[in-house]
Parts: structure tokens; sequence; C-alpha cells
């Protein structure tokens, strides 16, 4: 039986653990691909670095440049943006076949690495960088490949989910369920990344590229994080029916030309409860996706991890292995259009507004008469009276309007003498 050599970049929790199974399973890898593979090296910053899977000391180097140049398959799971490109690129020149999860990279300079293995004619396989063990690109890239996809929404951060979910079934302000995150190991002690939704939107990126056959960059995402969500906002949504999740979006829209253009965005969103998204708990992740002959459809499961992500990362390895052995071009992307990417105020949505307004006869009239002004319509009004007792709280649920619309129906309220301040602004979905 061939053997072909695999290359670890990277001995963290994700590629600890794919160290082991490749080490522990050996032979069950063997059967599904024809080959041994054989683990030749782990490349790492510190070989004494404390680890959580007891691994041979001799498989670990620092030299990650030689390791790359002597292997069949590579493995790059050290994350960031250098050295992790500049070794991948050496490894697809090399005639190497990559599995990386590297969202990051991959949103910023996918394109760059695409290229690179379509002309050295190797497989460059990334189903790790998108929620965790689910299988999702690979159902996008090739089981939905006969049909199209109009629609992507996607819980695609487990930290975000994780407090969001707490502060909904327990009332917790957002810095004591990140608090409770970051103890119980879900958040980060920076957890920037993961609550301004920067993790997210690289994600939504990748999602947005398989959907719609098209390369987006980071840059051509929307991005808000979950900072300003108060329990609050989770108390009216819950009131209202809704459940507040951070969402990406990715979604094919028409202009009244005919013209298309995909609008990819991250921010927390409303959803009703009986969405099946709004039952996505904890730190699990999960992407729904609508497709035009395939209808709706769920993929759910553990979004991050080192086992779970490590399964993902072993597809990956065993698809590229067996490509090898067979022989053929690789599989990277399936890129064949070019629809724009369109500014976040054309999409089309709802909104959940929060008002602090002076407590007084003919407000709700002023207000509604705004709304009406501006062309959207209001489908839910709610009022309670705040302590002070001279102003009342406002929570106003809008149809669909296009986002400029609804945009410059929130400005135009605040300028309201009887508006003493704008709550919350939040979009809403699945209704």
């Amino acid at each position: 039986m061939k053997t072909l050599k695999v290359a670890l970049l990277g001995c963290g929790n994700v590629g600890a653990q794919v160290a082991r199974i490749l080490l522990e399973d050996a032979d069950t890898l063997a059967a599904r691909t024809g080959a041994r593979l054989e683990l030749v090296g782990i490349a790492v910053r510190n070989v004494d670095s404390p680890r959580d899977v007891e691994l041979p000391r001799e498989l670990f180097t620092t030299d990650a440049s030689t390791l790359v140049a002597g292997a069949d398959l590579v493995i790059e799971l050290m994350g960031g943006i250098e050295p992790a490109r500049g070794l991948i690129l050496e490894a697809i020149r090399h005639g190497a076949c990559v599995v990386t999860g590297n969202k990051a990279l991959l949103a910023q300079d996918g394109p760059t690495l695409y290229e690179e293995a379509d002309k050295a004619g190797v497989q460059l396989s990334y189903e790790a960088a998108v929620a965790g063990a689910i299988p999702i690109l690979r159902p996008i890239r090739d089981s939905l490949s006969g049909d199209r996809i109009t629609r992507v929404l996607g819980i695609v951060n487990g930290t975000t989910n994780f407090i969001l979910d707490q502060m909904d079934s327990t009332g917790a302000q957002f810095a004591d369920a990140l608090a409770e995150a970051q103890r119980l190991g879900y958040a980060e002690a920076d957890p920037t990344a993961d609550v301004e939704g920067h993790d997210a939107a690289a994600k939504a990126a990748i999602l947005a590229a398989l959907s719609f056959h098209t390369r987006f960059s980071l840059a051509d995402v929307h991005c808000e994080g979950i900072t300003k969500v108060s329990a609050a906002d989770i108390a009216a949504a819950k009131d209202a029916g809704f459940v507040i999740k951070l969402l990406a979006i990715a979604e094919k829209l028409t202009d009244d030309d005919g013209a298309e253009g995909v609008s990819v965005r991250v921010h927390p969103t409303l959803l009703p409860r009986e969405h099946p998204l709004a039952a996505v708990r904890g730190a699990f992740n999960a992407v729904f996706v609508e497709a035009e002959n395939a209808g709706e459809l769920m993929f759910y499961g553990q979004g991050a991890g080192g086992t779970p992500t490590a399964s993902a990362v072993l597809g990956d390895l065993v698809s590229a292995a067996r490509r090898v052995v067979l022989g053929g071009p690789g599989r990277t992307e399936t890129t064949t259009g070019h629809v724009p990417a369109l500014p976040i105020s054309a999409s089309r949505t709802s909104y959940h507004v929060g008002l602090s307004v002076a407590d007084q006869p003919g407000v709700l009239a002023r207000i509604a008469q705004v709304f009406s002004d501006n062309g959207v319509s209001i489908e839910l009004f709610r009022q309670s009276m705040n302590t002070d007792d001279v102003t009342a709280e406002l929570r106003i649920v809008t149809h669909r309007a296009s986002e400029a619309s609804l945009a410059a129906t929130v400005e135009s309220v605040s300028q309201l003498d009887v508006v003493k301040d704008v709550t919350s602004v939040l979009r809403v979905e699945g209704v």
C-alpha cells in the first residue's frame, strides 16, 4: 500500500486532536483512502509547550518550511495570516494538497491560494473553516451544485450564541454572560474577534463565495457585533415572541431592473421563536440554507472544539488523499460568475426599534406618521411605562422594507421632540 507523508502545522486544541486521530486510527484511515497516512512531523513555535494530548516528542519541529517541502499532504492549523499564508503557498508549489481551517486567511486572501492550487493541480480543502464539525461547505459546493441557492442564514460563532442564549435564559447582562463564557472556556481572554462579529464575518464571506460562485472578501461583509445588545433588548424580544441571535446572512437580491447582487452581512437579529435557528442553544452552530429546488435545509452541530473540528479536518484529509491515490485534478473553489457584493442599504429586512418617548397624547400618532411618510409599515406596537412616570418605552416591529428606507425612518423619528432616545435598533428575519 502506498504511503503518503502528512505534515501538520500547529498543535493547538484542534491540531493535537488531529495528530492523535492520525496515530490511533491509522489502519482505518488507510482502508478509507487506499494509502497509509504517515504523520511525519508537527511544526510548532515551542516544542516544550504543554499539550492536552501526549504525542511522540520526535514528531515536533520548529522548522516548518523543511517539513512542508517533504510532505504529500499538509494540514495548516496555525491560524493567522503569516506565516500560515507563506507556508500554504510553499506546500502548494511543492505539489502537496492542503487542508486548512484558517477562515481569516481564506476571507482575506483566498483567491490567491485558490489560483495557486489550480495552477499546481492540487486540492485545497477548508471544511473546518466554517462551523466546526458541521459538514456544510461540501454540501453547498457539491450536493447543491445542481440547484440555485438564494439565501443562507447561519449561527456560526459558538461564543456569541452562548452569550446570547445565557442572556435569554437567565436575564443576565452582556458583561455577566461574557464572563460566564470565559469561565467555561467558550470565550477567549480577549473575545473581540467573536463579540464584534469579525469571526462570523470571515465565515460569512466563505459561505457566500461557495453559495453564489463569486469571490467575496472580508471587506464585502457588513459587520456588527453583539456588545450593544442589552438585557432590555433580550426581554423585549422575548415578550414579542422573538429570540436574538448573531446571524451571518448571504442572500441574492434582484433590483427593479433585473440586475442581481449579493448582500453579505453579520449582525444581531431577531428571529421568531418557532424558526429552526431559534432553537440552537449554547455554543452550538447551525446553518439554514434556502434553495430554489431543495427548499429549506438546516445543518446543525458542534461549531467548535478540538475533537469536533478535527473531524472536519480528517474528512478533508481523506478526500485529498483519495485524490492523490486515484489521480486527477484537485478541487478548490467553484467560482463561475461575478455577482457584485451589495451594500447593506440594498437589502430588505424588518426592524425592531426601541424608543424612549414622552408619555403624552398624540405621540403614537406622530411616530406612526413618520413611518408612513417613509413608506415603512408597522406590524407590531408595544408600549410600557418607564419608572420615572413621565416617559414610556415603545417597541416597534416593522414589515419588510429596504434597509435605506428603514434607516431613514429611524433617523427621522429620532428628530421628533417627543422622542427622548432611540434605545435600540435590531433587524428581524424569518417573518
